[in-house]
């Protein structure tokens, strides 16, 4: 008689034939998934007998596994800072990397004048300012946001529908958060209603940022499984960084920020991007590994739009990291 304890070691002995190096820890949490069981649940009814449905589900994901599925898509859901984020083939997969967006767009959001913590389930819904996220996928960023901002409505877009159903399943399931968040169709900026024009505090957007040819460099579970249109920009992977900076400088308020996710090597030609599109400070951020990872670029109050002259006296592009706080 096969156990809860009997399925998870053949599901181990399953992963690491295959090569995965972290079988015990998968085979568990897929165990988990299927039982629907706790970990300390799981551990006192181990030499329970599962039910068929279970045992025939924990082989199918195995299975998915052992064919280079990625592990979030096989579970079908990934936890994204406090949030638990349903994540299929239709979205990229949330990662630490953009964990440090979040963290860093709500430190500017909070720069720029709002009150930051958890919101009273009985409080109204009305809001004081708007933020969008650009290529929002998953949702996982445009919650984030509100579930920390009481007072801010975030506009989520994305060119894809499909991106957009499961943002809006991970709205259903995030609580009275979710009622602030507007999901919108359409490339970039173009998605926003115009009434939103110079209006956004704060633009964050983790958009594709990988060139043409760097696509054969991606790992197979990435470049087989994720969905290519929002990993891959372009022939330099700086178009959708583009799209986003120089946007920016046209939607945001007098003083308000772009927050970006980029690839470490992109950190002088975001800096010199924004620079020249009219933003008064230009720095990159680093993530937990020391990487460049995150452009943070702000208008400043009294800065213009349009200046002919791209310095600034905070940061160029010969100095591009930075770590304000």
């Amino acid at each position: 008689m096969n156990t809860w304890r009997d399925l998870c070691d053949d599901a181990r002995r399953s992963l690491a034939a295959a090569g995965i190096e972290s079988a015990e820890v998968e085979a568990r949490w897929m165990l988990e998934e299927v039982s629907g069981y706790e970990p300390a649940e799981l551990f006192r009814n181990g030499a329970d007998r599962p039910p068929e449905r279970a045992v025939a589900r924990l082989t199918s994901m195995v299975e998915r596994r052992v064919a280079g599925e990625p592990v979030q898509y096989v579970l079908g859901h990934w936890s994204f800072r406090r949030l638990d984020l349903l994540v299929d083939r239709r979205v990229l997969i949330p990662r630490p990397e953009t964990e440090i967006v979040a963290e860093i767009a709500l430190e500017e959001a909070v720069r720029l004048g709002a009150t930051r913590g958890k919101r009273s389930s009985w409080a109204a819904t009305d809001t004081d300012y708007y933020l969008a996220d650009l290529g929002t996928g998953s949702g996982a960023l445009a919650l984030a946001l509100v579930d920390e901002l009481p007072r801010a409505q975030v506009w989520a877009t994305d060119v894809s529908e499909d991106a957009l159903a499961v943002a809006r399943a991970n709205l259903a399931g995030a609580g009275t958060a979710a009622a602030r968040v507007r999901l919108a169709v359409g490339s970039w900026f173009d998605a926003l209603p115009v009434w939103l024009r110079g209006q956004l505090r704060l633009v964050v957007s983790n958009p594709p940022y990988v060139a043409n040819s760097e696509i054969v460099s991606l790992p197979p579970e990435v470049a087989g499984h994720e969905p290519l249109e929002a990993l891959v920009s372009g022939p330099t992977g700086l178009e959708a960084i583009e799209r986003v900076v120089v946007g920016g400088a046209e939607w945001l308020e007098p003083s308000g920020a772009v927050v970006c996710e980029i690839a470490p090597h992109q950190a002088a030609d975001a800096v010199g991007l924004a620079l020249d599109s009219g933003y008064e400070q230009a720095f990159v951020r680093r993530d937990l590994a020391g990487r460049d990872r995150v452009l943070v670029a702000r208008l400043g109050v009294g800065s213009s739009r349009w200046p002919t002259s791209s310095t600034s006296t905070q940061c160029s592009s010969d100095s591009v990291t930075e770590q304000p706080r």
